[in-house]
């Protein structure tokens, strides 16, 4: 790193290099703990259900905590959020409400409108936005109407109210600035955005993740004795003491005001929410109580473990007015508190200036930026023992006898408490396991050593089976992720700079997992593969991972990413063995044993010659084997499974060199797989051949096919007026074309590849013709009328498509937030009027959100809203500008 790196730069150094602790405090308070596996203790296994949103505001979490424009420490020792109340709501504004997912039309779906506008990856400057009604937020209505809802119809959103009818609602902005690892200069801005004066009470709130509730000795784990932590209020000013901490650790005015101090207990209003005996008579929605009824529910005494300042803002209309707190340990030296705010958001601008490439524009500069914040806002504060949770606490009733034979009940080893990346700190506060790769990749753009230490974390013994799997989501560890961690883990060392010590750990921990697919998920030990839903949700006519009738799907995703898997731990053992002649012998073994792959997939059936493409086939004993000719993405991932050797590297590599000749000249059968020719010299390892990539890559570029004006759909649009359709055994099921929400309750209905544009395979794709192109593109076709493809150009094009999803248009509008109205009556009338509100008005148009999918014809941002997690490649899409394609 230079000497003249700027500032956040030299932040990231240090907390690489182990001296200054800058990623010790961050944003890793998730958005929602309440209906998670990890709270959940019922007999049926219904996390939605046991702990709901009704229960979050009096019960106290097990695992980790929840708030507004969230802070907390590592290991969450303490926590701060804010807290709103409009004088009109029931309750609090404490958490983002949404539904669970029995409760929405499309699966659980987030109901406020919030943004992480902002944020350094250590955290050093961060900036968050809300906007909150000033009328009673209408719980009950969004239950209500959304349950009348069928798949059929669109969501009901919080907008479709008419609660922000008139502008009648506050701009909350809160801005945080590290003046040192443990000091946040903080400012919340309230502005009534209404044509009406207008009361707001902002609670800015600190308290401790309950760690005394549930019967632990201290010493064990994070547990903590109560005797040894309290928080103590007195106007404008929160101080709070615990035994994890060095130091004191204040909350308090920095303008010399003086709010009053609330507090009460981080722990269960037991009485209300199961009609027994509560341990403290200020229990967690104490504060809560106090301000909405004038309830006594707050300590007298002012002391507790869970403290607010309350302000209470008189707003005339238009007007703005700021809030200025300290977040400190007692020990740390405050500066000027608006000058390190000033300061801090200079630097930002300084490190993302640093990032983005010259001739950018402004707006595609503000969507990286954003993508990369959100992203940095994602990682969240994970705690799940899996041993302690399936036997349950001494102080808590025990969880069902069942239990231990129950979801996740084979992975008794399982024990995390780390920060991680996470798909949406709302609708997925958890990790998953494919998301996280992608995660990493666009996390190394900004914060290679962030990037590095996740996957360090992912692959630990902590997580990884003893059988070589690694967990998928909370949900259920045992479902299968397409593995793409051995990819994740060559951007992330070629981020750092390379990094071999890195990546001969990972490499390991992969061959551990690459055993693990060979051996469970190869039923025919014929190099072809199944391996469930992969993450497609309900791409196929049926479940994947459950099939409704006798058979084994033999699978060409599965087939595929086995294919890359086997090439990247290809590439890697080729960086290894650069210093390290042993990995060329690595290298031999997966050179081979991609070439049995590759010859497994093209000539056993899953390529279909007439349609040029791959397929799934459904192998039955004594049957001939049903074809699923679908035309969908998991026809496409073989193409993704692609790179090129050049010839440099093979002069360098004689060993590896003399095996491919001694193996191809003994097996010629096999010779087709890895002969293909190099633009300059070199190998082409590719399951598709010229002519098969030529093939696919025209039913790519078609746009009556997958080729939308927003990117690849995951369906082809071919099906809307050719639905497949399958019957086996009285078994009846079909695919259509869904471009938007699915219509289908599979996997809970909250998640589409039945049309929509998903950003982590599109990534794929583009990166793998940017990677082979050139070298496949040289060879003349042998078969007629198979016309070449411009890959460059199509690559590219795809790359301009998905970057405008969330560009400003000609026309005013975004796609991500909406189609607007033509201006015909018959047309607008079934406009949905968010988008109506979201395109007009530039306080929300010029914040996209980054959804988990997108509208196959239109580009509207679906699913979870705030997925800047894979969908943070976007920031990668506009940063890497090509010019031409990179041949190594």
């Amino acid at each position: 790193m230079h000497e003249d790196a700027n500032a956040e730069r030299r932040r990231l150094k240090a907390a690489d290099d182990g001296t200054e602790p800058w990623r010790e405090w961050g944003p890793y308070l998730s958005e929602r703990a309440w209906g998670t596996v990890r709270e959940d203790y019922s007999a049926e296994g219904d996390a939605w259900r046991y702990f709901p949103f009704e229960h979050a505001r009096s019960r106290a979490y097990r695992w980790s905590e929840d708030g507004l424009a969230g802070l907390c420490n590592l290991n969450q020792d303490w926590c701060f959020a804010l807290a709103f109340w409009n004088g009109r709501d029931p309750i609090l504004k404490e958490r983002a409400f949404g539904l669970a997912n029995a409760e929405g039309n499309h699966g659980e779906d987030a109901k406020d409108y919030w943004w992480y506008e902002d944020a350094t990856p250590t955290g050093s400057w961060l900036r968050w936005r809300y906007h909150y009604p000033q009328a009673e937020f209408p719980y009950q209505q969004l239950r209500e109407q959304n349950a009348a809802r069928g798949k059929d119809d669109p969501e009901y959103e919080l907008v479709d109210t008419g609660i922000f009818a008139g502008d009648r609602y506050f701009i909350i902005t809160a801005d945080y600035a590290k003046a040192a690892p443990d000091a946040y200069a903080m400012r919340i801005t309230v502005e009534n955005a209404g044509p009406d004066p207008a009361t707001l009470h902002v609670l800015p709130q600190l308290w401790f993740r309950d760690m005394w509730s549930w019967g632990r000795a201290p010493d064990i784990e994070d547990a903590v004795d109560t005797a040894g932590l309290m928080i103590t209020g007195e106007p404008g000013r929160l101080t709070a003491t615990h035994p994890h901490l060095t130091a004191s650790l204040a909350l308090f005015d920095g303008s010399g005001a003086e709010p009053v101090a609330l507090l009460c207990d981080n722990e269960t209003n037991a009485a209300v929410l199961f009609g027994s005996e509560n341990r403290t008579p200020y229990s967690k929605d104490g504060i809560g109580d106090h301000v909405v009824s004038g309830a006594a529910t707050v300590n007298p005494k002012n002391v507790g473990t869970k403290g607010a300042l309350h302000y209470v803002l008189d707003l005339a209309a238009g007007e703005r007015r700021e809030i200025n707190l300290w977040l400190a340990a007692e020990s740390a030296t405050l500066p000027d508190h608006a000058a390190t705010l000033a300061e801090r958001e200079r630097e930002a601008d300084e490190f993302y200036a640093e990032l983005t490439p010259s001739g950018t524009t402004a707006d595609d500069a503000r969507i990286m930026r954003q993508a990369f914040s959100g992203l940095i806002w994602s990682k969240q504060f994970y705690h799940y023992d899996v041993h302690r949770w399936l036997r349950g606490d001494p102080a808590q009733p025990l969880p069902p006898d069942h239990r231990g034979h129950d979801r996740n009940a084979g992975w008794d080893h399982f024990w995390a408490r780390d920060v991680l990346l996470m798909p949406d700190p709302w609708e997925y506060p958890w990790f998953a396991s494919w998301d996280l790769a992608f995660h990493c990749a666009a996390m190394a753009e900004i914060d290679p050593g962030c990037a590095k230490e996740q996957l360090y974390t992912y692959l630990s013994q902590r997580y990884q089976h003893p059988n070589g799997l690694f967990p998928a989501y909370e949900w259920d560890f045992d479902d299968m992720n397409p593995p793409v961690f051995a990819w994740a883990a060559l951007r992330v060392h070629r981020a750092v700079g390379g990094d071999r010590e890195f990546l001969k750990a990972c490499f390991h921990k992969l061959l551990l997992n690459f055993t693990f697919w060979v051996n469970r998920k190869d039923e025919g030990q014929d190099n072809i593969f199944e391996g469930g839903f992969l993450g497609l949700d309900n791409i196929g006519v049926f479940d994947r991972s459950r099939l409704p009738v006798g058979g084994v799907l033999e699978q060409s995703d599965g087939t595929g990413w086995m294919a890359s898997y086997c090439l990247y731990m290809l590439e890697i053992s080729i960086e290894l063995a650069a210093q390290e002649p042993i990995y060329e012998e690595m290298a031999c073994k997966f050179a081979e044993h991609y070439a049995y792959i590759a010859k497994a997939i093209n000539d056993c059936g899953l390529w279909d010659e007439q349609d040029g493409f791959y397929y799934d086939r459904l192998r039955r004993d004594g049957d001939e084997a049903v074809v699923m000719r679908v035309r969908s993405m998991v026809g496409t991932v073989p193409l993704v499974a692609a790179i090129a050797v050049d010839a440099d590297t093979l002069k360098r590599l004689p060993r590896f060199t003399e095996h491919l000749a001694e193996f191809t000249t003994r097996r010629p059968e096999y010779a087709r797989a890895i002969t293909r020719p190099h633009a300059a010299g070199g190998i082409v390892f590719s399951l598709a051949d010229d002519v098969q990539a030529s093939r696919i890559l025209q039913r790519l570029s078609d746009t009556a096919e997958f080729f939308s004006p927003h990117g690849l759909r995951s369906l082809s649009r071919y099906h809307l007026d050719h639905p497949f359709s399958v019957e086996l055994d009285g078994y009846t099921a079909s695919v259509d074309y869904e471009p938007g929400e699915s219509r289908s309750g599979m996997f809970g209905g909250n998640s589409n590849w039945r049309g929509p544009v998903w950003m982590p395979l599109n990534y794929l794709v583009y990166e793998a013709i940017r990677r082979v192109g050139p070298a496949l593109a040289v060879t003349a076709h042998p078969t007629p009328n198979v016309p070449d493809v411009d890959r460059a150009g199509f690559a590219e094009e795809l790359r301009q498509r998905l970057i405008g999803i969330f560009r400003l248009a000609e026309d005013g509008t975004r796609p991500v937030l909406g189609p607007v109205g033509t201006g015909a009556p018959e047309t607008d009338a079934a406009m949905p009027a968010e988008s109506a509100l979201l395109q007009a008005d530039p306080r929300w148009r010029d914040r996209p959100w980054f959804f988990e999918y997108f509208h196959g014809d239109t580009g509207k941002g679906l699913g979870a809203s705030h997925q800047t997690g894979w969908t943070a490649l976007i920031g990668s899409l506009i940063r890497n500008q090509p010019s031409g394609f990179p041949v190594r």
